[in-house]
């Protein structure tokens, strides 16, 4: 017989009400003056965050140094101390931060950009996650957005970085290399406030909102330009390429000469490689016209080739023996078709955004991106010059000022020819039923 309520089953389960419970008590948060449904972010403390944040960048850009320096040290069979790869390794991480080295055969200052540009990458991010962080993008309560957190936080990664450039310096320094203690230390804090900052500043905003502020056209010269002088080193990155496959048998043979193992001759293509883009530079600036200089006796450019002694590199066996002749010419027109795609593109979005945009702001965006290219190279081609050594190659790389004037103008005619050509065919379209 089934059971009723009033009378329950000695089996059935008893009910919830009919439990003994036994109530703990709860400790409860007080909750005033917080949004409901929200817990207050826990924020690390800023020199920790920089601390931790800068280590990790600076691991990452001086583990391939070291790497590659065992693999250079694997062509002795007799090997090399621990101690003494650090110590390479470190003078290395150095150069590719513009730190002069003072070597046996001269001062030392060519940059290895690639690593270089690893290092700023790094330094960016790191800016980026102290930022994130600290909260530097979140607005206090009832005021508005301030730069101050962005800024300590760029403050302290330059401050960590620049004790990081200073210990290092202390490391490479010996006999045979000498390195400016306080010079490392100087350079590595302004490397990390610029490219740390920048990150943090990124993170926070602080940049989408001064681009905000800034006039449509200083916006749309600055991306033209930069635009245009990607796009001629992208094309002398390419020519520089096709030199090198070309004289490929050259560049076998002289790294078969060192008479290294596979260790060495790996370690060898990572070191070109990580100068790829100082050679991209060259044959850009090549392309623009100046042309470049590999030490006191040698010229390169497109009209005028003066060979001297050369040291023994893979990357230097695609340097023109004469000047441009036959098809080599046309390689000239390049820097000029990157400012005409840059304007065709500025056009475009432009016209795009705002179909009724006026000539003035057009073209005068236009003829703005030219001095911004010719920076932007004249910058580049500063970073990829220096020395290395003495005995007439204290000067290598390309002519900055030479460099940005002539692209300043190749570019500020190239974007306005076409910028003024895509806008009157994309009115003629229109214009047609």
């Amino acid at each position: 017989m089934p059971t009723t309520p009033e009378e329950p089953d000695d089996g059935a389960p008893t009910r919830l009400a009919d439990r003994e419970t036994v109530r703990l008590p709860i400790q409860r948060r007080s909750t005033r003056g917080r949004p409901p449904g929200r817990r207050p972010a826990r924020r690390a403390p800023l020199i920790l965050a920089a601390t931790v944040t800068t280590l990790w960048a600076a691991l990452v850009t001086l583990v391939p140094a070291l790497v590659v320096v065992w693999l250079l040290h694997a062509m002795d069979s007799s090997g090399a101390p621990l101690w003494q790869i650090l110590r390479v390794g470190a003078a290395g991480w150095l150069l590719a931060h513009w730190v002069p080295l003072y070597t046996g055969i001269g001062p030392v200052s060519l940059a290895p950009l690639a690593l270089t540009a690893v290092a700023a990458w790094r330094v960016y991010r790191a800016g980026v996650h102290t930022a994130r962080a600290v909260g530097a993008r979140a607005r206090p309560a009832g005021g508005a957005w301030t730069p101050w957190p962005a800024a300590r936080a760029g403050g302290c990664i330059a401050v960590v970085y620049g004790l990081l450039g200073a210990i290092t310096a202390l490391v490479a320094g010996h006999r045979g290399i000498e390195v400016s203690v306080i010079g490392a230390g100087l350079t590595f804090a302004g490397f990390g406030l610029v490219a740390g900052g920048l990150g943090a500043f990124v993170e926070a905003r602080g940049v989408a909102r001064l681009a905000g502020r800034l006039p449509a056209v200083v916006r749309d010269a600055t991306r033209t330009g930069a635009m245009a002088a990607l796009l001629i080193l992208g094309a002398g990155a390419a020519v520089a390429g096709m030199a090198i496959a070309v004289s490929g048998g050259d560049a076998g043979q002289i790294i078969d000469d060192y008479h290294t193992g596979v260790a060495g001759q790996v370690g060898l293509v990572v070191l070109c490689g990580f100068y790829i883009p100082d050679v991209a530079t060259w044959s850009a600036s090549y392309l623009v016209g100046p042309g470049f200089d590999v030490g006191a006796e040698t010229t390169i450019s497109a009209a005028e080739v003066s060979m001297g002694r050369l040291p023994a590199v893979p990357l230097l066996a695609g340097l023109p023996s004469t000047p441009a002749t036959g098809w080599a010419p046309l390689l000239l027109g390049l820097p000029l078709a990157a400012a005409l795609v840059a304007g065709w593109l500025l056009a475009r979005r432009s016209l795009r955004n705002d179909p009724a945009r006026g000539w003035v702001p057009l073209l005068g965006a236009a003829a703005l991106a030219g001095p911004v290219a010719g920076l932007l190279l004249g910058l580049v081609s500063v970073a990829a010059s220096g020395s290395v050594g003495a005995g007439g190659l204290e000067q290598v790389g390309p002519h900055p000022g030479a460099v940005g004037f002539v692209a300043m103008l190749m570019v500020t005619i190239g974007t306005v020819l076409a910028t003024a050509a895509t806008k009157i065919a994309l009115r003629v379209r229109q214009a047609t039923p």
